[in-house]
């Protein structure tokens, strides 16, 4: 087997196993939305035609070679499916005969083709797909956005976007048409696509972090793709682009794959705004009693002002009423560090091994110090433990 049909099906089995991640992130997101259910049809035929192929030419099966054209035909199909839910309308008759009966008269190999046919027939193939995109694209651009949200015309920009940047990795994939291509760049330009709607779909914070990360997955398995190939003999450009091509489709299934089990594991282990958010405690003594049992309020101890007696409460009153959390990272706070608020503040903290304050009552005084371990302490867990202190501050002290 030559270099090229290994990377080609080692690029294809990649996109298939990326692509049925992503297929149970969708649905694992939004299980009964109906364009989930079109995003899924669609996904799937994508990715059946990814592990066919790989499989057909990992083996050499002239059989599965021969089977992966049907789907390959449907793709339009589920391209037009896919814009139908998402412009919530059904797409003109004469547009879905067209691509059904592309799909049945392409699709419908059952036989070796003559050589001479052999051209032709992936050129018919390739404008179906391009002639479904194009139709896609066109009814997108069409539509009324007065009819849709303003989140679901920016998410149909950012889809045409996409579907711009795949089209040249598509075409690769006609090695028939251009037989110098050293590998075939359609899955990889899948992976990438269903990546990029992946972190599309989190808040503007998410996909600046989301693109962040996949920027730095890109470039260092590109540079590592590079560094492979100067290890076999014989290196030469078509070589150095299959080694880059392998290590980008791998590092970018591994990372939807961990992605996705990182938040299923989640999931399953409510965080601390999730418990409190579902907990039946009704006054604040009960909702104290259920944090006890999230690690990070597991050395928590609850002060009233008989027990901030020798901490002075009316001090430690007028550092709390600008800060409702103190951390032991921020001190002083911003007052002067021999202040005797800040002092007997830091004399609480270490006498009890604390590193947050939160202020559950001004007068009379009430607070919580605990103690949160360094590999908890990021910016989601500071956030929480605002959330957390407002929480408890609004909650009654009795039902």
């Amino acid at each position: 087997m030559s270099a090229g049909a290994i990377a080609d099906s080692i690029v294809n089995l990649c996109g298939a196993i990326g692509l049925a991640v992503a297929m149970m992130t969708f649905y694992r997101r939004d299980p009964r939305s109906p364009l989930t259910h079109r995003l899924l049809v669609a996904l799937g035929v994508i990715a059946s035609l990814f592990l066919i192929r790989g499989a057909a030419w990992w083996t050499g099966s002239v059989l599965l070679d021969r089977l992966s054209v049907l789907p390959a035909a449907l793709i339009p199909l589920g391209a037009l499916i896919v814009t139908e839910g998402i412009l919530r309308r059904h797409a003109p008759r004469a547009v879905k005969i067209a691509a059904l009966a592309g799909a049945v008269v392409l699709g419908a190999r059952r036989r070796a083709r003559p050589r001479a046919v052999r051209k032709p027939y992936a050129i018919a193939l390739a404008l179906l797909q391009l002639v479904g995109f194009v139709t896609c694209g066109l009814l997108l651009a069409r539509r009324d956005r007065t009819e849709l949200m303003g989140s679901e015309n920016r998410s149909i920009g950012r889809l045409a976007v996409g579907a711009l940047l795949v089209l040249p990795f598509i075409l690769t994939d006609f090695r028939t048409l251009w037989p110098d291509i050293p590998v075939r760049l359609g899955a990889l330009g899948a992976l990438l696509t269903v990546t990029v709607m992946l972190i599309a779909g989190g808040g503007a914070e998410t996909r600046r972090h989301g693109l962040t990360l996949m920027t730095v997955r890109l470039a260092s398995s590109a540079l590592l793709g590079i560094a492979a190939a100067f290890m076999a003999g014989d290196v030469d450009a078509a070589q150095v682009i299959r080694f880059c091509a392998v290590a980008v489709a791998g590092v970018l299934t591994i990372g939807m794959m961990t992605d996705a089990l990182r938040a299923l594991f989640e999931s399953q282990e409510p965080g601390l705004l999730n418990s409190m958010a579902g907990s039946p405690a009704q006054t604040r003594a009960e909702l104290i009693a259920e944090l006890a049992r999230h690690p990070i309020f597991e050395s928590a101890r609850r002060f009233r002002a008989v027990d901030l007696a020798p901490y002075d409460p009316p001090l430690l009153h007028e550092l709390l009423v600008t800060s409702r959390v103190l951390r032991r990272s921020e001190a002083p706070w911003g007052l002067a560090l021999t202040h005797p608020a800040v002092e007997r503040m830091t004399s609480l903290m270490t006498a009890h091994s604390a590193t947050h304050v939160i202020a559950l009552g001004q007068d009379p005084i009430e607070l919580i110090a605990l103690a949160v371990p360094v590999t908890s302490a990021d910016p989601a867990t500071e956030t929480a433990l605002t959330l957390v202190q407002r929480l408890l501050t609004l909650t009654p002290e009795a039902a």
